[in-house]
């Protein structure tokens, strides 16, 4: 009865016990703020390195492989392995982003189709949805620039449903090319959709 009453009133390995239970918890609360830090750090070097792309894009003679070499290498710097894919889209103004073709929508389904006329105004010889063109543009021309980057977590938190699958940030910027030139203005040809 003695050593039962002993036992009871020893707490020597209490901290080990109660650690066991505590430590797990804890490192995957550290893990999970290691992990949003770094996908804060990478998201905020994606957004630095578009923005000053889009600056230097913007004026005559931008090499844009280059600007999207430079991208790619500094978002790899923070995600090893990222996939880094940029994309631009060229307007006149600014109220022509992602603006469709003009066209006669005679049956009011938001398509060009039905042999709808349509003005073709970008020159490609059919309707786009979306009037740009996937350069860099010209003279005065407005630019949408968006880099989407896909990459694996570089900390692996256990017991989360998305675990260290590739996740995928985005950033864009618009920007307005210098008036070195006369801008080109868009087409008036007509064309009948099919």
């Amino acid at each position: 009865m003695r050593f039962l009453h002993r036992l009871r009133q020893d707490r020597r390995g209490s901290a080990v016990i109660e650690f066991a239970i505590a430590a797990p918890v804890l490192l995957v609360m550290l893990l999970g703020i290691w992990d949003m830090g770094h996908m804060a750090y990478l998201t905020a070097i994606l957004h630095g390195a578009v923005q000053q792309v889009a600056r230097n894009d913007s004026l005559e003679g931008a090499d844009t492989t280059q600007a999207d070499t430079y991208v790619s290498n500094i978002v790899r710097t923070v995600a090893p392995g990222a996939t880094v894919v940029g994309k631009r889209m060229s307007y006149y103004d600014f109220t022509d982003i992602k603006r469709p073709e003009a066209w006669n929508d005679k049956d009011g389904d938001g398509k060009c189709d039905n042999s709808e006329t349509y003005t073709d105004e970008n020159g490609n010889g059919q309707w786009d949805a979306d009037i740009g063109s996937s350069t860099n543009g010209g003279a005065n021309d407005v630019v949408l620039y968006t880099v989407t980057v896909t990459y694996t977590p570089v900390f692996y938190i256990p017991f989360m449903s998305s675990g260290n699958k590739p996740r995928t940030i985005t950033a864009s910027v618009v920007h307005k090319n210098q008036p070195f030139a006369l801008q080109a203005k868009y087409g008036t040809t007509a064309g009948v959709c099919k």
